[in-house]
């Protein structure tokens, strides 16, 4: 059998921030979905400080992938290096290192992945290397406009949750979570819920609802881990006032029963307050306006959710 040629493609760019700064985003993957429009979530499955594993789910091209990478971690070079443990075909196999080289108050940011294609047929070639340099440009492009603008980020990112307490069925309220296409029939907000799961556990969703009194779309790519009484989601079009918005609901036992959580994790968009809440609105007005506003939708359905608890009945 021929031995598959391993192809380079390095990516650039210079950042006005501290190397550290830089580093510090690209060594935390678990924060990616909320700066990095294509990443849907990533669920860190071991660390021990130096090396870890990741799964990740982005889309790409109007599909949704998802791949396992070991990761090392190195902060004295400021270097992480990956090599994914599976792939999408073409691609046979993609490894490679990012560093951050200190120029300064400048940083240079340099990219390599290292990737193989099966067969090296030339068309699959083309697309990979194409591939590579789109998203290897696009998210140096990403990691230098989150460090330059790092201390505005700090004020623009919200972290809260809701919960309920109950007694009953687990299984009832992951059933429910999970059939978010019958919530219109039972959520007085939700106009209508279009849901598709082409694979299993991944639903695209898009919504209509009332927020505030007026009509609200969004869409959102969800994740569902039944067994693990989790359910992750990532909203891919969003109401004005965010710029990127993820959820987990989650189910776990305490000494009272059960506990229903929904974490929220928002990145504000700045330039859309004054359009939204008037000119003298600030970013601390509009981070109050979206907690309600996500807080008061998560809470029906929790509180929906609980009810199907009590009665144990899944929904149909």
């Amino acid at each position: 059998m021929p031995v598959a040629l391993v192809h380079r493609v390095v990516s650039e760019a210079i950042a006005s921030a501290p190397a550290g700064v830089l580093y510090g985003l690209i060594a935390d993957a678990t924060q990616w979905p909320l700066f990095f429009p294509h990443y849907v979530h990533v669920e860190r499955l071991g660390f021990d400080g130096a090396q870890e594993r990741l799964r990740s789910w982005v889309i790409s091209e109007g599909r949704i992938h998802s791949w396992v990478a070991s990761r090392e971690l190195d902060v004295a070079r400021r270097r992480v290096t990956f090599s994914h443990e599976m792939t999408d075909a073409p691609i046979e196999s993609m490894s490679g290192e990012l560093t951050v080289h200190s120029l300064g108050d400048r940083s240079r940011m340099e990219l390599g992945l290292n990737f193989t294609v099966t067969g090296d047929a030339p068309a699959d070639l083309a697309w990979a290397e194409r591939v590579a340099h789109a998203t290897g440009r696009a998210q140096l492009d990403r990691l230098a406009w989150l460090a330059e603008h790092w201390l505005k980020l700090d004020d623009l990112l919200l972290y809260f949750e809701d919960t309920v307490r109950f007694e009953g069925s687990s299984d009832a309220v992951i059933d429910f979570l999970y059939r978010a296409e019958n919530w219109p029939a039972e959520l007085r907000h939700m106009r209508s819920v279009h849901l598709v799961e082409k694979i299993p556990g991944v639903q695209v969703m898009s919504v209509d609802s009332l927020a505030d009194g007026d009509a609200q779309h969004t869409e959102s790519v969800r994740l569902c881990f039944p067994g693990a009484g989790r359910l992750v989601h990532k909203e891919t079009v969003t109401s004005a006032l965010v710029s990127a918005y993820t959820c987990e609901w989650s189910v776990e036992p305490d000494e009272s029963g059960l506990v229903l959580t929904a974490r929220h994790h928002v990145l504000l968009q700045e330039d859309a307050i004054a359009g939204v809440l008037g000119e003298h609105a600030t970013v601390a007005d509009a981070g109050q306006y979206v907690r309600e506003e996500l807080s008061r939708q998560g809470r029906l359905v929790l509180h929906q959710a609980r009810r199907h608890a009590a009665g144990g009945v899944p929904v149909r």
